[in-house]
Order: C-alpha cells, then sequence, then structure tokens
C-alpha cells in the first residue's frame, strides 16, 4: 500500500477581511502552529490580494503558507487588472487556487481557462489547488461523476503531479450554504476522482492530495478528514475565525485512522 499523502487544510478567505483584521488572525493560526504537537498537516491560508504580501512578509518564519486566490494564466503585458502568478510567486506565495465555482459561475471561466491558470501556477513551481464539482441541478440529474471527470481530465495540465497539484472536490450546492454531501457521497466522488488521477497520471495519482470543500467546518471536520481519499480541506468561512478553523486542523487523523485501497497496474 502506498503512503498516505500529508493532509492539507486550506483556507479560502475569499473576499473578506482588512489589514488588521487579517494579520491578527494570521497571526493567530502561526502561533497555534508553531507550538502544534500532532499528526502532519500542511496548513495554508489564501487572503484576499490586498492583505496577500504583507502576510507572506509577516509569516516568512513560520510553518503557515500563503496562496493566492486567483490569478491571470498570462505572464507580462499589458493586460490592466490582471495579476500573473510570476507577480503572485514573487510575493513569496507557496500556492495558487484556480477554478472555484465561484470563478466558473461569476466569471465564466472555462476548463480550458482553469487548465491555461493551472499551467502559470506550475510554471512559477507554485502548487495549483484546482477545484472541480458539480451544480444541484447536475447531481439531481445524476451527472456527477459525468461532470467531475469532465472538469479533471479538461481542467489538470498534463504536466502535473503531487509535487505541483492539489485537486479540491467542492459541490457547488454545498459551498457557503451549511449543506454537505452525505459521507458515503463524498466517498463516492473521492474515489472515483483518485481513480482518474490514477489512470492520467501512475502512480503519482495516489500521492496527489484530493480536498473535500463545502461547508467544511469544526463540528463535521473530523468525520469527513477520515472518509478514504479525502486528503485534506478546502475551508471558506469557517477559516475566517481561528478557532474555528483550528479545530479543523486539529480534525485531522493519523495516517492508521484512514484506509485507503490501492489499484495495481496489470
Amino acid at each position: 500500500m502506498a503512503n498516505a499523502p500529508i493532509p492539507m487544510i486550506a483556507g479560502n478567505w475569499k473576499m473578506n477581511l482588512f489589514h488588521n483584521d487579517g494579520h491578527a488572525l494570521a497571526n493567530d493560526i502561526a502561533e497555534k502552529m508553531l507550538g502544534r504537537v500532532g499528526p502532519s498537516v500542511d496548513v495554508a491560508i489564501c487572503p484576499p490580494l490586498t492583505l496577500t504580501g504583507s502576510i507572506c512578509a509577516f509569516l516568512s518564519a513560520t510553518p503557515l503558507r500563503v496562496g493566492a486566490q486567483d490569478c491571470s494564466p498570462l505572464q507580462t503585458g499589458a493586460h490592466t487588472g490582471d495579476i500573473s502568478a510570476e507577480m503572485i510567486a514573487n510575493l513569496g506565495c507557496a500556492c495558487c487556487i484556480v477554478g472555484h465555482s465561484e470563478r466558473r459561475r461569476d466569471h465564466g471561466e472555462t476548463n480550458q481557462v482553469v487548465h491555461a491558470k493551472a499551467e502559470s501556477v506550475q510554471r512559477t513551481r507554485m502548487t495549483a489547488i484546482i477545484c472541480i464539482g458539480e451544480t444541484e441541478a447536475e447531481r439531481n440529474a445524476g451527472k456527477t461523476l459525468e461532470v467531475v471527470t469532465k472538469q479533471l481530465q479538461e481542467s489538470v495540465p498534463e504536466g502535473s503531479g503531487s509535487a505541483n497539484a492539489v485537486i479540491a472536490y467542492e459541490p457547488v450546492w454545498a459551498i457557503g450554504t451549511g449543506r454537505t454531501p452525505t459521507n458515503a457521497e463524498i466517498a463516492e466522488v473521492h474515489q472515483h476522482i483518485r481513480d482518474l488521477l490514477f489512470e492520467m497520471f501512475d502512480y503519482d495519482g495516489y500521492a496527489i492530495r484530493i480536498l473535500y470543500g463545502g461547508s467544511v467546518n469544526e463540528k463535521n471536520a473530523n468525520e469527513i478528514l477520515r472518509v478514504p481519499h479525502v486528503n485534506g480541506a478546502l475551508v471558506g468561512g469557517a477559516s475566517l475565525k481561528a478557532d474555528t478553523f483550528w479545530q479543523i486542523i486539529e480534525a485531522v487523523p493519523k495516517p492508521s485512522e484512514v484506509s485507503a485501497p490501492v489499484r495495481v497496474k496489470a
């Protein structure tokens, strides 16, 4: 059996917080990380771009990673308002979210756009957190696995692997609604994603982390993080308070608490 990936808990602050509150929140989480004893976990926060540079500098000597919420697929040039992955990496970021359902919905981002953004992130040696997930209508129509398959295959670059890519499964109907799929529904989709990653990237597909996102909170994290092939969480609203975000981090299981069978190539 392959070794399970080190879990990742990433907080997506979205369009929230100003300078003082953002730095206070980052400081609280970093202080807790410095004194933490428990299973290995990678923790990242993704503040709005107005805070990203100063928080990167502020946290540079801590184990807490900083990421961005989006980037342009373009590298440089006359593109007013766009921010390249190179600019984000230059701030000190370790990762960048691409393809979040709110970007797909509000800005019409296609799988092809997400693919280009993920490539631009990986070009800088940052990790691309690539989001996929079905709408409520697609789930009700029984198309969840079909939608997830298409998004994964079209959004994830060929050069992806465990060193530069993380997949975040976020059912759109669960984001910010307080609703979550059942553990069995999460397990079904995460197993399907794992099988696809195995087909796309051979055994490294078992080392690529698959996060669950969509109304993850301190009450449901313990169960969700123990579902096979759930290697962490992409957290929205619950990441805006240090105490709730910390409870999710502390819910990360020991490797022995999670069983995820590995396929063998014929």
